[in-house]
């Protein structure tokens, strides 16, 4: 492909990459349609579908690590697609939702597949990527799915153009089919073996054995506080999707149309950038570093967006797409930076499970971020921009040091027996 395609050359990456790209057109489909269906079609509130969507949002992430460690020991690829033909079923049966208690009866188990899918994609990027490779194939996974993403949403927008029963239907078929199609793909990647036979992390030599693999990632607390920090800087998404949009046109009166060249600003810069940002973070230590800098740079941006406030609108356009760039180089370091302190700190046979934890906390700090944000930010003006940015700056400062505390807590390398070549 061109340079510029965010496609990796040929080989197994390049097939998840496929079935990425297949799967999140299906996602921005849903994104796009999914609200209107539920308000427009099927009748609900908007109240009821933003309070349902939270409950099964945070019911759904207690399969992050019970999903995540059963990927360190099945076949991610398969068990991955399993999780695909189930998603399927649950987005067909969105057709069958005529009220609140069947779309919470629908919204739930979906929202345990969905969480549960990304801890064990996390594994299954990990075995095709190997240790050195993971997190440019989550860099270049990320810059694809955002291309998938916006190709999705602008299928949807045939259908909300439409705006009729059938084509709302349509839109709910095309996103199961990209289901199957991303599982039929998944299964042509070479099989994967366990990472950790069933009762290995019980078989652990010495007392205590690796770091968090008896006790599990639950339990490992210098793991949980750099996982922490990660968390609160992946506030980013809500506030790139929920905040900005919301002061760009009720504080920057900015008309809406601006909502869409900001968010596909970000687009665009992710599928350029993703993967050139993503170097020097395979390992812990250089991942907190950019860890640090993914902070500071966010912090760097909320200035940016407040003074948009007190700009007539041309000027407080091109403003927030500056902040915007700003932002998104913020964004993809830290995304970077995350995947390689959860991949690097986590051990060997329990990739999985730590992935799982990790996606756990990210997604409660989300769930939270959309209100305690939305407060903060729209209710405090440009003052709140600056304490978020301020919160932002402190948790990529604690980065390194929370990171070094980590990296001592783990078992040193098995000795060599003697006359065994390095």
């Amino acid at each position: 492909m061109g340079r510029l395609s965010p496609l990796p050359p040929p080989g197994p990456l390049r097939t998840l990459a496929y079935a990425t790209l297949v799967n999140t057109v299906g996602a921005g489909l849903w994104l796009a349609g999914g609200a209107l269906y539920l308000t427009r079609d099927v009748g609900l509130s908007a109240t009821s579908v933003g309070a349902g969507l939270t409950v099964a949002g945070l019911v759904g992430l207690s399969a992050s690590v019970p999903l995540g460690a059963l990927a360190d020991r099945w076949d991610p690829r398969t068990l991955r697609a399993v999780l695909q033909v189930g998603q399927a079923v649950a987005a067909l049966a969105y057709l069958l939702v005529g009220s609140f208690p069947a779309f919470l009866a629908v919204a739930v188990p979906e929202a345990l597949l969905a969480a549960g899918n990304l801890a064990v994609r996390a594994a299954l990027v990990a075995a095709v990527g190997g240790p050195d490779g993971r997190v440019h194939a989550f860099a270049t996974l990320r810059a694809v799915a955002n291309l998938g993403i916006t190709v999705g949403t602008a299928l949807a927008g045939i259908a909300l153009a439409v705006d009729t029963h059938r084509a709302y239907q349509v839109l709910i078929v095309g996103n199961a089919a990209t289901y199957l199609l991303s599982a039929a793909l998944l299964l042509r990647l070479p099989p994967i073996a366990a990472a950790q036979p069933a009762g290995a992390a019980h078989r652990s030599a010495g007392p205590h054995g690796p770091t968090g693999t008896r006790r599990g990632p639950l339990r490992d607390g210098r793991f949980l506080a750099v996982s922490g920090v990660s968390a609160v800087l992946s506030t980013h998404v809500t506030v790139l999707v929920l905040v900005v949009p919301l002061w760009t046109v009720d504080r920057a009166g900015a008309p809406p149309p601006v909502v869409s060249a900001v968010l596909l600003a970000n687009t665009v810069l992710t599928v350029l950038l993703a993967v050139r940002l993503s170097r020097g973070a395979e390992r812990a230590a250089p991942a907190a570093r950019k860890l640090r800098r993914a902070g500071l740079v966010l912090a760097a941006a909320t200035p940016l967006y407040a003074a948009t406030a007190a700009l007539p609108v041309l000027p407080a356009v091109v403003l927030l797409l500056v902040a915007t760039a700003v932002w998104t180089v913020g964004d993809l370091w830290h995304g970077a930076a995350g995947a390689g302190l959860a991949y690097d700190l986590a051990p060997p046979g329990a990739i999985g499970a730590y992935q799982g934890a990790d996606g756990l906390l990210a997604g409660l700090a989300q769930a939270l971020g959309r209100g305690l944000l939305t407060l903060l930010v729209l209710g405090g003006g440009p003052v709140g921009w600056l304490v978020l940015g301020g919160i932002l700056a402190a948790a990529g400062l604690a980065a390194p040091a929370l990171a070094r505390r980590a990296i001592a807590n783990r078992p040193a390398p098995e000795a060599r027996a003697a006359g065994v070549p390095g």
